[in-house]
């Protein structure tokens, strides 16, 4: 594309759906400016410096699943895919220390298919293997009741044993949406398991669970930084947008906080849910974005990163601690993860979806909570000492989807031509923050560019 036909496109938040829409955009030739009100990039996808042990952990494991296919084209346009691996399995570790590697695929998953499930014995095998083959008709069904329970009622509903929760199913809802069964619309682990079958059945793959061997400001923004000085990105940290403005149907641009206008041919908005109240006053139907906002009400995660004097005997490179809902579910060797050597420390991560009841606690509270639980589950961790701890609360980390709420997340594209929203509370195929983020962007993008190419026709 020339120069003179080239057209300036804002994009507004600098986190992943930010990121992802710029980048895109500067391949597509556009002259892009991305505004962020804060000092750095990355919105909830950061590593975080740490001077008492000088390391740059994340702020909390983020992991992926091979079926994420913008989120994988997002890692390709930064040139960071291959910082990405899919060991094929994980973990379930027991009190006491027994363990089980899982899978999706081959012998594991045949035995996960037909109810043979860590703690799981007996008839409720067979009950198991039964509600699962129910569950999975039911969700490929789609049936409108499915917005109308919560993922605790439809397993109760059709059956499924107490001890399959424990040792898959309450996991994978709380994996998949981040929130509680008792809390969570039972469509939206259905809407999230449709989407992985029919990933894998594109992808000839079963779907399973990968995460990245570098911090997270490797992976999303270095590169992102590259591509963005490659392309002459106007990046602007501190720059907080008060409004986005319209004129006559068509966006023209927008207002920041200090009442400097920046002109603009399209804009993408790509804050966060709890963000955008306020943003945008002047688009027609912004009443009905607005209901959407407040009916997505956050969830929180806490995420420890523990310091430890010794190894404390994982087996695998993620281990999900059965039982552990809600206290501590899921164990990060960051040693096997990222290579890293154990001369100085042992680096454990650990991570506490709907963490309601951690949020107000204490960080020595917590630590002693995770400590506690790493002692009952793994024997080499009894006389394991905390040489520091550092401890994440993300109050905010992504959004509850009540029964009822299904359809209310706003699409991309807005009544204002040359407008389009992104985020991972847009309407998507996930509802995971990571890959709802990306492909809320490539259709925001699409949006945007479309704008810009009729505008270039008239």
């Amino acid at each position: 594309m020339s120069e003179n036909r080239r057209r300036h496109c804002v994009v507004v938040g600098g986190g992943l759906a930010g990121l992802a829409s710029a980048v895109w955009l500067a391949e597509a030739g556009q002259q892009v400016t991305l505004l962020e009100r804060r000092g750095s990039l990355g919105g909830r996808t950061i590593a975080v410096p740490v001077a008492t042990v000088d390391d740059v952990p994340d702020n909390g494991q983020h992991v992926f699943a091979s079926g994420y296919e913008h989120l994988m084209r997002y890692l390709d346009s930064v040139g960071t895919r291959e910082h990405v691996a899919f060991p094929g399995h994980m973990t379930v570790r027991m009190p006491g220390g027994a363990t089980r590697r899982s899978a999706f695929g081959g012998l594991d998953g045949l035995r996960t298919a037909v109810g043979d499930l860590p703690g799981v014995s007996g008839l409720d095998r067979l009950r198991t293997a039964r509600a699962q083959a129910t569950l999975i008709w039911q969700a490929m069904r789609q049936p409108a009741w499915l917005d109308g329970i919560t993922a605790d009622e439809w397993f109760r509903r059709i059956g499924m044993p107490q001890s399959a929760r424990d040792a898959l199913w309450d996991g994978i809802v709380i994996g998949l949406t981040g929130d509680k069964p008792t809390i969570s619309s039972a469509k939206v682990p259905a809407d999230l398991l449709v989407t992985g079958i029919r990933r894998a059945r594109a992808t000839r793959t079963p779907i399973s669970i990968g995460y990245p061997t570098v911090d997270l400001d490797t992976l999303f923004i270095d590169g992102a930084q590259k591509v963005f000085a490659d392309n002459g990105v106007d990046v602007r940290h501190r720059a907080v947008v008060a409004s986005i403005d319209v004129s006559d149907g068509t966006v023209a641009g927008v207002t920041l906080s200090d009442g400097q206008t920046v002109a603009a041919d399209a804009v993408i908005c790509a804050v966060p849910v709890w963000g955008v109240k306020g943003l945008l006053d002047q688009v027609p139907g912004h009443e009905e974005i607005y209901a959407a906002v407040d009916a997505l009400t956050p969830v929180p995660i806490v995420s420890v990163n523990l310091y430890l004097d010794r190894s404390i005997g994982m087996s695998d490179w993620g281990e999900i601690l059965y039982g552990g809902e809600g206290v501590l579910e899921q164990v990060w060797d960051r040693q096997r993860m990222h290579g890293r050597s154990a001369e100085r420390h042992h680096l454990y991560s650990t991570t506490v979806s709907a963490a309601y009841d951690l949020t107000s606690k204490s960080n020595a509270e917590i630590t002693d909570i995770q400590m506690a639980m790493l002692r009952r589950y793994f024997p080499d961790a009894a006389d394991a000492e905390v040489i520091h701890s550092h401890v994440v609360r993300m109050p905010k980390s992504t959004f509850a989807q009540r029964p009822g709420t299904a359809g209310i997340r706003p699409d991309q594209r807005t009544a204002v031509r040359g407008l389009a929203l992104a985020g991972d509370w847009t309407r998507t195929d996930w509802t995971t923050t990571m890959e709802g983020a990306c492909q809320s962007a490539a259709r925001a993008v699409e949006v945007v560019l479309e704008s810009v190419q009729r505008g270039l026709r008239a």
